[in-house]
């Protein structure tokens, strides 16, 4: 499991916004960054060796200190916004001087405090919430939030920063607003963060900030990237880097869907359980539980979390992930591609089947139009590359199903099998498409250069895998293989090696 780094992060108010509808600076990630492409979040990163050499007034703790340094670092590196005493008598042209030196590398952030007499006090940064990013994330971040207000005559501005697409000031209920239309993206303490600013800035606005579960440093489980969809990550016997398979929790006002419930854990079982009864408390009904695929990661935990519902509870998949299953995993109900799914109740939500083979024979992803919404499985992950092994797996049909996921108009989130949710999902296919296609050509060259066994192969291809990989990497090869030897490129002799084609 990842160590969480730690981080801080700046809920930066406007100079003199409405009290009843404060203004806050929100910030969009470059849809480019492999880490949350494409969210929207406050200006924040990760601690800096020299962070802790800053001094910081009326604040004794060592760890906050360092952190409220970071916190004013990067709220300086990403907006050209300076909170620090004595930085009001600086003019623009001097500001702009003052982050030349620090991007330059010129003057480190003590160095550059100490040089132009700024002084950082904690009497200026407010402590919100300690946030750490759930386990089934890549990169984690043990993040400490601050409430700062911008400083009169100052405005942020983003400029060529390659992790920071845009920012604006928006009214934090605005912004609620258009999570709730499932316009934007945003991880659990941001809406936290914009909910809590939206009831006001009222005298107990620290303590309702601090009243989140998950406000003092407790992993969050129950994960809302979207209206109406939650992301239920439960640890599985998966395989690296994954640590956990997501389970999907989609809700109208009446009723429940269960994707992939994957753990064949007992306390992960009576996590999910708990969740969903949660749900059901509220007045809804279990649909059904339907299955992507038939991997044990996301299917382990489906018998115990129907005999914790009810053997009533229907359990739907695609027939070849039915057939494979057998009666390890009664299958009830059978889903064929472009079959709806339309859940009772409110909002609308109608999600269509599409068999997307090539990870698995029997994959399934579900597509919700209005939203442009994606459920992908094990097709598109936000952590770690996509498997296919020719035993189950066929690369020709996955490319294929890349291409028809590309297809869909107006794509707006893909919710995959392992990670976080990804808010650039035509990017992301398009560079799965690349990848496996530039890989495609790299195995023919290898061939053609003498490469006749997988081995050889991946010894020669894959030289940015960890050698720990390789005999997943031998997998993928021989996938490839197949595709090659189908479009006539290569041959295999009768001992199973490699050949290029006359």
């Amino acid at each position: 499991m990842t160590v969480p780094k730690n981080a801080a992060a700046v809920i930066l108010l406007r100079h003199q916004t409405n009290p009843k509808n404060p203004e806050v600076f929100l910030v969009k990630r470059s849809e480019k960054l492999a880490f949350l492409g494409g969210y929207h979040a406050f200006p924040g990163g990760q601690f800096d060796a020299t962070d802790v050499e800053a001094p910081v007034e009326n604040c004794p703790e060592m760890e906050t200190r360092a952190a409220i340094s970071c916190a004013a670092r990067e709220l300086f590196e990403e907006t050209q916004v300076l909170v620090a005493r004595g930085g009001e008598a600086l003019t623009k042209g001097q500001r702009e001087s003052l982050f030349d030196d620090l991007q330059s590398g010129r003057m480190s952030w003590p160095a550059l405090l100490k040089h132009y007499e700024l002084h950082l006090d904690a009497n200026d940064f407010t402590f919100v919430g300690r946030w750490v990013t759930p386990p089934f994330a890549a990169r984690r971040f043990d993040t400490l939030f601050f409430l700062a207000k911008c400083p009169p005559k100052q405005n942020p501005q983003i400029g060529e920063d390659a992790e920071l697409e845009s920012g604006q000031w928006i009214a934090a209920s605005e912004a609620v607003g258009r999570w709730e239309r499932s316009e934007m993206l945003a991880v659990p303490p941001v809406l936290h963060a914009l909910k809590t600013l939206a009831g006001g800035l009222t005298e107990d606005l620290v303590q309702r900030f601090l009243a989140a579960p998950n406000a003092n440093g407790e992993p969050t489980r129950r994960i809302e990237f979207r209206p109406n969809y939650i992301c239920f990550p439960v640890r599985t016997p998966t395989r690296p880097p994954a640590t956990h398979t997501n389970c999907y929790l989609i809700y109208t006002s009446q009723e429940l869907l269960i994707i992939d419930p994957g753990s064949p854990y007992e306390d992960e079982q009576q996590a999910l359980a708990e969740t969903v009864d949660n749900l059901i408390a509220e007045g809804r009904s279990v649909r059904e539980i339907v299955l992507t695929h038939m991997h044990p990661d996301h299917v382990g935990g489906v018998n115990a979390l129907r005999k914790h519902l009810g053997q009533w509870t229907k359990v739907a998949a695609h027939k070849l992930t039915a057939e494979p299953l057998g009666e390890s995993v009664r299958v009830d109900r059978l889903i064929k591609d472009n079959d709806l799914i339309d859940l009772k109740g409110s909002p609308e939500l109608s999600l269509r089947a599409m068999h997307t083979p090539g990870h698995a024979r029997g994959h399934l992803c579900f597509h919700e139009e209005r939203t442009g919404t994606l459920v992908s499985g094990d097709n598109i992950v936000g952590l770690g590359s996509v498997l296919i092994e020719p035993t189950e797996g066929n690369m020709r049909d996955y490319l294929d199903s890349l291409q028809r996921m590309r297809a869909l108009p107006d794509l707006s989130v893909i919710f995959g099998g392992h990670g976080p949710a990804i808010a650039n999902p035509y990017t992301k296919l398009d560079q799965y498409i690349s990848h496996r296609l530039e890989r495609e050509q790299n195995i023919l060259q290898a061939i053609r250069e003498g490469a006749a066994t997988a081995q050889n192969v991946v010894a020669r291809v894959y030289t940015d895998v960890s050698p720990k990989a390789h005999a997943m990497a031998e997998q993928a090869v021989l996938a490839h293989v197949d595709k090659l030897v189908d479009d006539g490129l290569i041959q295999k002799s009768t001992d199973g090696q490699f050949l290029p084609s006359n």
